[in-house]
């Protein structure tokens, strides 16, 4: 570790740790001051309390909430999600205009808002950035469970007071909170794959109030398990069937979360302490099997196996407290907050004839640990029509990580780790981002808010290859606009600079045999600067009766510095060597190589259908249209950004009988298809269209009984690979021009319907 960073560590800390004693003064200061006691906060004592019954057994339908904030953001209470029993956040989002994933069938963890790759998108938990050892800086939201949301949030377009990160947009998972429900509840439950394999479920919590104090607890069992199928045909050029791959994947694990929250008024403010643990324990077994023709036109013979087991374990922790408080003619806010992020996976692969002779070929072992150490502070002043907030967020992050192959011996044991040079290093990243806000409301029909955030960041990324230290420094500048000339109708303007930060991965200098594809290797770059964009949403929202929403928003990102792997057209052996053995691999390398935009149309829209006489149903819409352009950096031609489809929607309904005290609905979910591109390969991924329905019975005023089906039309991931083959980097590119093909592969993978059985119980 450098001076330098020792050095800066220490003034980071040093600056959050100077947030404790001005916390505990803020809270002595609360008992003293009484001029401003009348003052509102943005939660106190005695504001309306919602009881758990009211959520979770109730036949009234949820829509989505009409937010009064100065930047565009669209909110949903869990209510809106819960008929369809979504099992975490990831099944959530499935429901809101313009989230896509790429994952598999069943699989919802990488969010891509807007269709750009997850890393364009900023994931908060309650306000605060959430760690997790995705390399692009994503987090996987299908890890956080839907019983321990309070809502979902999507910031469109950041202000100054909000972090800079999340080009495609911001995704905040607001905790529950006792603040804003009161009562107990149980939840037990199952999940029953269409081959019988059935995984329980479980959850308690309990959230009271008193008169200055409030609460809540969370505990959440989840098993999952998810079976899928897939097929591999390979054709040579001339499209001739060459082998077929048969693979089961199974992949079966279990989430335990919790979560806590604590909150103290006093006559001028409030203290709110907050905690989350999320432990993931998974096992991911794949059996390969590999055909090819026996003679007679028939792919029976089996010509090879591969075997891999993955054992996954994830931790992630939080703990954070902030507060508001009124002190002299303003209010002040802080938070400080510890995040944690923990990684244990091992990777091992069996290859021979069959199942039965295959013997040990590898074994991977990777280990992340993400620590990061949080504080802002913040001062608000009021004068009438204007509002001025200027303060200061700081953070450290500190990752271990590690990706380890092991040598196999010749009678097929484990040998000893034998890492790559580079494979085992560290990046510890500083920032401190001051800021100043300011809001003018002339008029209950108009507001503007302004601001400039000022981020500097310090990067070290070490390894045994050396050090490499970089240093940014940015102004990210923000501009909303809000124009309301009814109580029904809403006008929007928001211009906005953020950014997306490099992937660690790509940062780490070291040599990733087998990447992107096997016959590559991926050399990390210390030396890369963050993408930045310039964005502009423009929007107008109709509320439809007391309930009902409609919402339409256009947006437009100019995005500098694109990332992209390049292909440097040098060849390096296993070693990362100048080739001199058997296995040669084309060296790519991440770059910044260029501008690139993207643009589309939002559109949602939910409410009931009082206007044709159906008061007691409700329809849901969104439909989100979006392009984009970037340079390919291996053609030089425009393409859309990775596997951005031109489209994604989602419609559904919700439908009570109040006789009966029942309720039932359905969703169906779809995108368009996306494209990726690669030096010697142009994939287009696909996905059939996803539909969910429910139907439940309540019993009283305090148990419901609920059974929910997803993936009822049993859709398909399709993936079609053309490859292209040559032995310069020039001729595999004009391999490409001219259309000729080395190898199509067509790959299809499903994984049948999947129900869920649930009852819930208040107290």
């Amino acid at each position: 570790m450098s001076k330098s960073f020792s050095a800066r560590r220490s003034m980071l800390l040093a600056g959050v740790a100077a947030l404790a004693p001005l916390c505990a003064a803020a809270a002595a200061h609360a008992d003293v001051v009484d001029a401003v006691a009348d003052e509102v906060v943005e939660t106190q004592p005695g504001q309306a309390v919602t009881q758990v019954e009211e959520v979770i057994v109730t036949g009234q339908i949820a829509f989505r909430n009409r937010t009064e904030d100065e930047n565009p953001i669209l909110s949903y209470d869990l209510d809106y999600f819960q008929r369809f029993e979504p099992v975490s956040v990831g099944e959530m989002l499935k429901r809101v205009p313009g989230v896509t994933f790429t994952s598999d069938v069943l699989e919802f963890d990488g969010v891509s808002m807007r269709g750009l790759p997850p890393g364009y998108t900023n994931v908060l938990i309650n306000g605060r950035r959430a760690p997790g050892g995705e390399d692009d800086g994503s987090f996987f939201v299908d890890r956080i469970p839907a019983e321990l949301v309070e809502r979902i949030e999507i910031i469109r377009s950041p202000r100054a007071d909000q972090p800079s990160d999340g080009v495609a947009g911001a995704l905040n998972i607001v905790l529950k909170e006792g603040a804003s429900i009161e009562g107990g509840f149980v939840r037990g439950g199952a999940l029953i794959n269409e081959d019988g394999g059935v995984r329980p479920s479980g959850s308690i919590g309990y959230a009271g109030n008193t008169e200055n104090t409030s609460f809540w607890a969370g505990l959440n069992y989840q098993g999952r398990r998810n079976p899928k199928e897939k097929t591999s045909f390979r054709y040579d050029g001339d499209g001739n069937l060459d082998n077929i791959e048969l693979q089961d994947d199974t992949r079966d694990g279990v989430d335990i979360s919790a979560n806590a929250e604590l909150t103290r008024w006093f006559d001028n403010g409030r203290l709110r302490f907050n905690g989350l643990v999320v432990d993931t324990d998974r096992d991911e077994d794949e059996v390969s099997l590999e055909y090819v023709d026996d003679g007679t036109g028939s792919f029976t013979e089996l010509d090879g196996a591969e075997i891999q087991a993955e054992r996954i374990s994830q931790q992630t922790y939080a703990l954070g407290m902030d507060g508001e408080f009124r002190m002299g003619v303003g209010e002040l806010d802080f938070d400080l907050a510890y995040s944690s992020f923990r990684d244990e996976t091992s990777s091992t692969t069996w290859a021979g004839d069959d199942e039965a002779s295959a013997e040990l070929d590898e074994v991977v072992a990777l280990d992340i640990t993400d620590n990061e150490y949080g504080g802002g502070l913040a001062y608000t002043v009021e004068n009438g029509a204007w509002e001025f907030k200027f303060g200061m967020d700081a953070l450290l992050k500190e990752r271990e990580a590690s990706e380890i192959e092991f040598d196999i011996e010749d009678d097929g044991t484990v040998g000893d780790p034998d890492p790559a040079p580079g494979a085992i290093y560290t990046i510890e990243e500083r920032r401190l981002e001051p800021y100043v806000r300011l809001t003018w409301t002339p008029s209950p029909q108009f507001t503007l808010d302004g601001g400039v955030r000022f981020e500097s960041t310090d990067r070290d990324v070490t390894s045994d290859l050396g050090e490499v230290s970089s240093s940014s420094e940015e102004f990210f500048p923000s501009l909303h606009a809000t124009w309301r000339p009814t109580a029904q109708d809403q006008f929007r303007a928001s211009l906005a600079r953020t950014q997306r930060r490099p992937d660690y991965s790509f940062l780490a200098p070291y040599i990733a045999n087998e990447e992107p594809g096997d016959e590559d290797a991926l050399r990390g770059n210390p030396d890369l600067i963050s993408e930045t964009a310039y964005g502009l949403d423009l929007g107008y929202e109709h509320r439809i009766g007391s309930r009902g929403v409609f919402g339409v928003n256009l947006f437009y990102r100019d995005v500098s510095d694109v990332i992209e792997l390049v292909n440097t057209g040098l060849d390096v052996n296993e070693d990362g060597e100048t080739p001199g053995a058997d296995d040669v691999y084309n060296l790519y390398e991440p770059r910044n190589i260029g501008d690139g935009t993207t643009w589309g149309v939002e559109i949602d829209f939910s409410a009931p259908l009082d206007f044709v006489g159906l008061p007691d149903t409700g329809l849901f819409f969104n439909y989100t249209w979006m392009d984009s352009e970037v340079t390919d950096p291996f053609t030089g031609v425009d393409r859309p950004f990775r596997n951005q489809p031109s489209n994604v929607y989602n419609i559904g309904f919700i439908h009570t009988v109040n006789p009966w005290d029942m309720s039932f609905g359905a969703s169906l979910y779809g995108r368009d298809e996306g494209y990726e591109s690669g030096l010697d390969e142009t994939i287009v991924v696909d996905y059939d269209q996803d539909l969910e329905a429910f139907i439940e019975r309540r019993f009283g005023d305090r148990v419901v009984v609920r059974l929910a089906a997803m993936n009822l039309l049993d859709k398909e991931k399709r993936e079609d690979f053309l490859k292209y083959d040559g032995d310069s980097v020039e001729e595999i590119l004009d391999n490409r021009r001219n259309g000729i093909i080395d190898e199509i592969e067509a790959e299809s993978e499903r994984s049948g319907v999947l129900y869920q059985i649930t009852l819930r119980a208040t107290f």
